[in-house]
C-alpha cells in the first residue's frame, strides 16, 4: 500500500515517515516545508518514498498527493495554541478548509483510510481535574487550534463516505527527538532551558496534562492502520498512557533528577487554563497499543542531543513553531 502523509516533514510526519519505510510501505510526503526539509534528507534516495512540495490549500497539490494513494495520515496544520493564535486566518484555512477538502477529495476517489491527528487539548480545563477524562468525557476546546481539531473531528465523525475507514487520534502532549526538532514542548523546551543552565520559569504548576513520546504517537498511528476496519472506522482514540499524566511540577522534578543544579521559579498566571487528565485505556483495551517510552527517557535522550554539540542553537527559531 502507499500511503499518503501530509506534513511528513514535521517533528511527527518524519517519525512515521520512516516507522512506515521500515514496514516495507511506500510512503509519500506532501510538506510545504514552512520549517525546512532538513528531517527528510534521509529517506531521498529510497526509492519507496517520494515527496510533493506544496500547499494543501491548492487543490491541485491535493489531487496530485492523492493519486494511486491507499490511506492518509493527515498531520498537516498550523500545529499549536501559540501558532494558531498568531496567524488564525492561516489557522483556519490549512487547520478547517484545506482538512475537510482533504477529506473529502480521499471520499471521493476511494481512498481506504483517512486517519486523523488530532490532540487532547480538545479536553481544554475539566470541570474535576480530580477524574480522568475518556474519549466520551465532553470536549471544552479553549484555544483556536482546539477549536479547529474539535470542527473536523466532528466532521470526520459526521460526513457521509463511501467506504472509506476514517480515525481520529487525540494525540498527548508530544515530547523527544525527532529528525524535525522542536525545542517550543514542554519537555523539550523545559530541559533545553535546564541544559543551559536558565531558571526556569514555569506557570500553571499545578495544571495537569498528558505526555507521549514523539515515536509512541507515530507508532499509534500504524497500529490502527494495521488494524481491522471494523475496529477503528468511525473513531476516536486518545493516544497516550494513563499513567503518564504530569503537572508541571512533576516534570521539573524529574529533569531536576539528571540536572541536579536546576533553578526552578513558579509563577501565577492564567494565559494557559488548560489543565486535564486523560484516560487512555481505550486504545489500550480495544488495539492492544502501549506505549514503549515514558517522560524520564525523553528527558534523557534530549540531554544527550544537546550534550553532543550537534545543535547549534538550540534557541533557534529553526526548533520552534512559531
Amino acid at each position: 500500500m502507499r500511503i499518503l502523509i501530509t506534513g511528513g516533514a514535521g517533528y511527527i510526519g518524519s517519525v512515521l515517515t520512516k516507522k512506515l519505510l521500515n514496514r516495507g510501505y511506500a510512503v509519500r510526503a506532501v510538506d510545504s516545508l514552512r520549517h525546512g526539509c532538513e528531517s527528510i534528507y534521509q529517506f531521498y534516495k529510497n526509492p519507496a518514498f517520494e515527496f510533493i512540495k506544496g500547499d494543501l490549500r491548492d487543490d491541485r497539490i491535493q489531487r496530485a498527493s492523492l493519486e494511486g494513494i491507499g490511506a492518509v495520515f493527515h498531520l498537516a496544520a498550523i500545529v499549536g495554541d501559540p501558532a494558531c493564535k498568531k496567524e488564525p486566518k492561516l489557522a483556519e484555512e490549512i487547520n478547517w478548509m484545506a482538512s475537510k477538502a482533504l477529506f473529502d477529495n480521499a471520499n471521493e476517489i476511494g481512498i481506504r483510510r483517512f486517519i486523523f491527528a488530532s490532540t487532547c487539548s480538545n479536553y481544554g480545563k475539566m470541570v474535576d481535574t480530580e477524574q480522568y477524562v475518556d474519549e466520551t468525557g465532553v470536549l471544552n476546546p479553549i484555544s483556536w487550534y482546539a477549536e479547529l481539531k474539535v470542527r473536523f473531528e466532528q466532521y470526520l465523525l459526521e460526513a457521509p463516505v463511501n467506504s472509506m475507514v476514517t480515525t481520529s487520534l487525540r494525540f498527548a502532549t508530544a515530547y523527544g527527538v525527532s529528525p524535525r526538532m522542536r525545542f517550543d514542548l514542554t519537555v523539550n523546551e523545559f530541559v533545553k532551558d535546564a541544559f543551559l543552565g536558565r531558571k526556569l520559569k514555569i506557570y500553571g504548576k499545578k495544571f495537569w496534562r498528558p505526555y507521549c513520546h514523539v515515536e509512541d504517537l507515530a507508532q499509534a498511528g500504524i497500529c490502527v492502520l494495521e488494524t481491522d476496519r471494523n475496529l477503528v472506522d468511525r473513531e476516536v482514540f486518545n493516544v497516550g498512557d494513563t499513567s503518564e499524566n504530569y503537572q508541571k511540577n512533576m516534570i521539573a522534578d524529574l529533569i531536576k533528577e539528571r540536572l541536579p543544579g536546576m533553578r526552578v521559579g513558579f509563577i501565577h498566571k492564567d494565559e494557559d487554563p488548560r489543565d486535564y487528565r486523560v484516560d487512555f485505556n481505550k486504545i489500550k483495551d480495544k488495539l492492544k497499543f502501549q506505549t514503549t517510552k515514558r517522560v524520564k527517557d525523553g528527558i534523557d535522550e534530549v540531554i544527550k542531543l544537546l550534550g553532543s554539540g550537534l545543535i547549534k542553537d538550540p534557541d533557534s527559531t529553526y526548533y520552534k513553531n512559531t
